[in-house]
């Protein structure tokens, strides 16, 4: 019996709506990686990109447990000497909410250009509404 190999040309894509309001940012981002990496599907393999597109909204209304809003911090550097930038979640949530679960879930995809496909499937809005209504998206629960 040969091993499934999923070919890129015979993948099926979907588009899916995930509401992320009042849900906790790593669970939900969890769940939107597993969708991105198609793990869901039968015919996952895990050097090809058999993943679903993801329309994220709500973003602005996810929470943190513990003290996490007040301690977490977002830090990137410019590579001058330093160039080091923190951003607190309350600021970054303020300004670009859609940023905080863009970073969270390109965190659990994989670090090389199959995870940079990948993220490029991942669309988020702050808000309730979303500009890909013509792609016919389906509703995905998360618990």
């Amino acid at each position: 019996m040969k091993t499934y190999v999923a070919k890129p040309a015979e993948i099926e894509r979907k588009w899916y709506v995930v509401d992320v309001e009042d849900l906790v940012l790593g669970r939900a981002a969890s769940e939107i990686a597993s969708i991105l990496r198609g793990k869901h599907k039968a015919e996952f393999t895990p050097f090809v990109d058999t993943g679903d597109f993801v329309i994220v909204i709500n973003a602005e209304k996810v929470r943190l447990t513990g003290k996490k809003e007040n301690q977490k911090l977002y830090r990137r550097h410019s590579q001058y000497p330093g160039g080091l930038k923190e951003v607190t979640y309350k600021d970054m949530q303020a300004k670009y909410p859609e940023r905080i679960i863009k970073l969270a879930v390109k965190g659990m995809l994989p670090k090389n250009s199959l995870g940079k496909k990948m993220l490029k499937k991942l669309k988020v809005f702050a808000g309730p509404e979303h500009t890909h209504e013509a792609q016919q998206p389906e509703v995905w629960e998360i618990k």
